[in-house]
């Protein structure tokens, strides 16, 4: 996970769905925020990230929900994983679990492999067809993105730019690790 930014380079204040970030007066990291401090409505930003989520999610997903999709994500760039262990990285209930486990290999995208050792344990694995179906779907999210971005004016691609190590950041953050100030 990557560290946050150092003491010196300012510091977060806080509110119900504002924070502003105030650059450091000796003119270092994040000299360059004009007037000396950004703010970011965070009601804004998740508002434009989840309606951007949805509309890159608005195309057709092979026949699968949001969270089949998920899982099969996962399958495939943690797996073959055992069912509990699928369930655990997805934040679900082993019985809904089930449910999406069917669901993916009625469709052909995972099958399940005996676990030598252990008659009642099996592992989840992705086929063939399972990984072409990811990577149509990325495939497509990815031109559908290309799509809107080159309707922006050139500066908000600028600004897009110089945002994406934030954002990128803003993915791998854990809210049960404590804070650091």
């Amino acid at each position: 996970m990557k560290q946050p930014p150092p003491a010196h380079a300012g510091h977060l204040l806080a509110g119900p769905d504002k924070v502003t970030v105030s650059a450091p007066a000796d003119g270092g990291e994040g000299s360059s925020v004009s007037g000396g401090s950004a703010q970011i409505d965070a009601t804004r930003l998740r508002v434009a990230v989840a309606r951007l989520s949805r509309r890159l999610r608005h195309h057709e997903l092979a026949g699968l929900t949001p969270t089949q999709l998920s899982a099969l994500a996962t399958v495939e760039q943690a797996g073959p994983l055992r069912l509990g262990d699928v369930a655990a990285a997805e934040g679900i209930a082993p019985s809904t679990l089930t449910r999406i486990v069917t669901a993916l290999e009625e469709c052909g995208y995972v099958k399940r492999c005996a676990v030598p050792g252990d008659a009642r344990a099996s592992t989840l694995a992705i086929t063939p067809r399972g990984h072409e179906v990811l990577e149509r779907i990325r495939h497509e999210s990815t031109a559908m993105l290309a799509d809107i971005l080159a309707l922006l004016r050139p500066e908000h691609i600028e600004a897009l730019a110089q945002a994406l190590p934030a954002l990128e950041q803003l993915t791998e953050v854990d809210l049960r690790e404590p804070r650091s100030r």
